[in-house]
């Protein structure tokens, strides 16, 4: 058994696609932990088959790797801002962090948030300035960049201090002298950790205590949690109290906190890392990750304490307020179980269920409503995932509009999540974001220039204000741009944001469409639509050239004669379709529009299709609003 000063526990943090995963890639390669003639595939660490499609982390994930009779618990987190809750748990078992940066754009929004969150714990970061090798690489400035960074932060001057590499985790070196050292291999990265990681502070004597971190789920087992064992030793079956505690200001998660709940339970399974698996182990030690099993509600927080010990109770961890919610709805339309499973209400209800095992950071509200509930989450990205998920299970089902959750704070006074917004982009183009961000409510704070013929602009704009943007933004930037956001907190209303200012192309009648009615319909705005795919009236086939919707009928045909024309018959050229994707389709809807996500298909309706129906509720609105 490897004592705990051979024991380093890190986690790698960085802004989204600066190379975390493949980092982790190069440290197997170089530790051996697989066989040299095994087929390994590129970022392993990306299990989910959603994460391997989009090349993001969506969960954290632990590893364990060897390195001259040194054990590294290796924690790879998410890099979107989304997903950002998932790195301030597990910040919370390591002993220090690798803070990843690109050599090219410097640190970016996420960059700031979770590095902040390292320094507020005390853990002294290891800086890895990645990618040198790419074009336009400067890792000097990077580097300078990050120091102003630790600066902004409020970083002591040990933090400050911190110990530096460059290399490319694509071809799996890293140095400590980009002059002088050999590119290949990566011992100074694991002599660094060695030397600058302080072993884990334990006292294998004192009673046994951990808190759960991160949560996942074992079939015939049910929730499992996962933590550092923080002091003591812990034996599969021994009794252990279970704490629960919360914040007393929930809103703000800080100051004083209160214990809810404590039960008497006992452990029926036990796990550490080794590898990329977990391995069944019948005692854990202080200063490893575990998995416990046995508790059946295991919450994010609690505390797993010895009987005997007198102060069980750890303070509680922060777990991330949900910023924007939408509401899952039951498929009533006219194409309901063609392509998939059409689902009821209470399957969608057990399947949110299943998913609040393990995703914290989600909220589902039953408001009584025969049709659907209400799920909030961190983001729209957030959502998006979970979504996609469930039409992989066969589900059929609607999602509305995205809307931002509002605060009312002691004075009575309105509050709405607010996000800091870094945007580079061609000079030639500065001008149309400033001003589309400005229609926004988004506030220029900085403009400086950024990469080689980039400039770089950053705001402070509300959450609402980003729904419906990115595709806009990949327009009027002729997809050159590079937009990031996080969530920053709460701040004042700022007022009503511009609406999308053009209408839907809404179908009124039913059938299959063809190739005679789209060539007369694309002179009126985009469609989204092909020749023979299935249409209901109240679904919509494009996106209207003006304000306001318009009514039209994308099955007419072409009127059967018995006489020929003159010329040649003409012949259709259709425009290529705008196929809508999920995550653009739920940017783009307006409040009475929904998304019907089969696992074939992301359509767009109305949540009304009816059009008189329609008609009436809009009167009835009116009347109220006048």
């Amino acid at each position: 058994m490897i004592s705990s000063e051979n024991i380093r526990n890190l986690a790698i943090i960085a802004h989204i696609d600066h190379g975390k995963t493949t980092l982790i890639d190069a440290i197997f390669r170089a530790t051996h932990l697989f066989r040299d003639n095994a087929r390994v595939d590129e970022r392993v660490m990306d299990s989910n088959e959603l994460e391997k499609e989009r090349g993001i982390t969506i969960r954290a994930k632990h590893c364990t790797v060897e390195w001259n009779n040194y054990r590294i618990n290796i924690i790879d987190t998410p890099g979107h801002a989304d997903f950002s809750g998932e790195v301030e748990r597990v910040l919370s078992m390591v002993d220090s962090v690798l803070l990843l940066v690109d050599a090219n754009e410097g640190p970016m929004p996420q960059t700031r948030y979770v590095l902040m969150r390292a320094l507020r714990l005390g853990l002294q970061p290891i800086v890895i300035v990645n990618k040198v090798d790419r074009p336009h690489a400067d890792p000097t400035s990077a580097l300078n960049k990050t120091f102003d960074l630790f600066f902004e932060l409020g970083a002591s001057d040990a933090q400050a201090d911190f110990p530096v590499l460059y290399g490319s985790a694509l071809h799996g070196w890293l140095v400590r002298d980009l002059e002088k050292d050999p590119h290949e291999g990566l011992t100074a990265l694991f002599e660094t950790i060695v030397d600058e990681v302080p072993a884990p502070h334990v006292d294998y004597a004192a009673p046994f205590r951990m808190q759960v971190s991160t949560l996942t789920w074992r079939d015939h087992i049910g929730r499992v949690g996962c933590g550092r064992v923080q002091q003591g030793v812990h034996r599969r079956g021994e009794e252990f109290t279970r704490t629960s505690t919360r914040w007393l200001d929930y809103s703000r998660q800080e100051g004083e906190w209160e214990i809810t709940g404590a039960e008497t339970e006992r452990s029926t399974y036990l796990w550490i890392s080794r590898g990329l698996d977990t391995v069944p182990v019948d005692e854990v030690i202080a200063g490893d990750i575990v998995w416990i099993a046995g508790p059946k509600d295991i919450a994010i927080g609690d505390t797993f304490s010895a009987v005997e010990l007198e102060s069980p109770a750890l303070p509680p961890l922060e777990i991330e307020e949900p910023t924007v919610s939408m509401f899952f709805l039951v498929n009533n339309g006219p194409l309901s179980g063609r392509e998939g499973r059409a689902v009821t209400l209470r399957q969608i209800k057990d399947r949110l269920e299943r998913e609040l095992r393990v995703n914290v950071a989600l909220r589902v509200e039953d408001l009584g409503r025969p049709d659907g509930v209400k799920v909030s989450g961190r983001g729209e990205l957030h959502l998006a995932i979970l979504i996609e998920e469930m039409r992989r299970e066969n589900m059929e089902f609607c999602v509305s509009s995205p809307e931002i959750i509002k605060h009312v704070d002691k004075d009575g006074k309105v509050l709405e999540p607010m996000e800091e917004l870094i945007i580079d982009v061609p000079a030639e183009y500065q001008g149309t974001i400033i001003e589309k961000i400005a229609k926004r409510k988004g506030q220029l704070l900085n403009m400086h220039n950024g990469r080689t013929g980039m400039i770089r602009l950053e705001f402070k704009i509300p959450t609402r204000g980003l729904i419906g943007y990115r595709n806009e933004f990949l327009t009027d930037t002729r997809g050159l741009g590079i937009i990031t956001s996080r969530f920053v907190g709460y701040g004042p209303w700022c007022g009503e944001v511009a609406a999308r200012s053009r209408g839907s192309l809404v179908s009124m009648d039913t059938g299959d469409i063809t190739g005679y009615s789209l060539d007369n319909l694309q002179e009126r705005g985009t469609l989204f639509v092909s020749p023979m795919d299935p249409v209901y009236a109240g679904m919509i086939i494009g996106e209207n050239a003006r304000p306001g919707d318009m009514p039209c009928n994308p099955t007419k045909k072409k009127a059967m004669t018995n006489h020929r024309a003159a010329g040649k018959d003409h012949t259709v050229a259709l425009d290529v379709p705008r196929k809508m994707t999920l995550e653009a389709a739920l940017e783009w809807i307006a409040q009475d529009e929904l998304v019907e996500v089969t696992p074939q298909s992301v359509r767009v309706r109305k949540s009304i299709l009816d059009a008189e129906d329609r008609k009436r509720v809009e009167k009835r609105g009116a009347a109220l609003a006048g």
